[in-house]
């Protein structure tokens, strides 16, 4: 009973969290265009915000991480404090406060890699996606449910109950083979039970950031 009230809270919290985002990025839509502003347009922003497909899920990444995409560069977008405490393998730091600043640019304006940002839950990776997003950032993605999520599902993840379908029983079996591959220590029996399938055909690189190329302005012809 207790569980399912948790679950109809976040289900609300979550609705109000992306309806505040809708609200936003509608506003941009209503302000003054000028000629000279850089990044997207309010309207393709809004069509963005409302898109499902930026965001990734944990399972999603999981599999990823395990398989060692060289594609991803994860973004954790919390202070510094909760950085240190705890992160996803590889993660770079940098705070929402500093998703602006000149420094962060070769990292999240990328056409290398797919940028997944993620914090405790939707919140400030949200902002920063819409930050990000509004300068024309291409390959942005949010972990769905942040930290907070990929400890109920991959660190920890809850056993089905007998009634529910088999694939939940996958799924569970993959979780459960992620959170020791994370790192969680199961007894013998359990880790036999667990099945992990891995792209041994993948080669984990290390990060080396390359900056997007900007198309140079043509000077302007004529005048005085």
């Amino acid at each position: 009973m207790v569980n399912r009230k948790l679950v109809r809270f976040l289900s609300f919290r979550y609705i109000i969290l992306a309806s505040i985002l809708i609200v936003l990025a509608g506003g941009l839509v209503l302000l003054p265009k000028y000629e000279k502003r850089e990044g997207i347009s309010p309207e393709t922003l809004l069509s963005n915000v409302i898109s499902p497909e930026r965001y990734i899920t944990t399972d999603e990444l999981a599999d990823r991480i395990i398989n060692q995409d060289p594609s991803l560069l994860l973004i954790d977008v919390r202070d510094k404090n909760n950085f240190n405490k705890y992160s996803l393998p590889n993660a770079v730091n940098i705070p929402l406060k500093n998703v602006l600043d000149v420094d962060s640019e070769p990292y999240l304006n990328q056409d290398q890699y797919d940028v997944i940002l993620f914090s405790n839950d939707n919140l400030y990776s949200d902002q920063a996606w819409v930050l990000c997003n509004r300068k024309g950032y291409k390959n942005l993605h949010v972990l769905k449910g942040g930290i907070n999520t990929w400890f109920s599902t991959i660190i920890n993840p809850k056993q089905p109950t007998e009634d529910m379908p088999s694939n939940a029983f996958k799924q569970y079996a993959f979780r459960k083979a992620a959170s020791m591959y994370f790192g969680v220590a199961y007894p013998k029996k359990a880790q036999k039970q667990a099945v992990i399938t891995k792209n041994t055909n993948t080669v984990s690189v290390p990060k080396k950031i390359v900056p997007k190329k900007k198309k140079k302005k043509m000077p302007v012809e004529g005048g005085c």
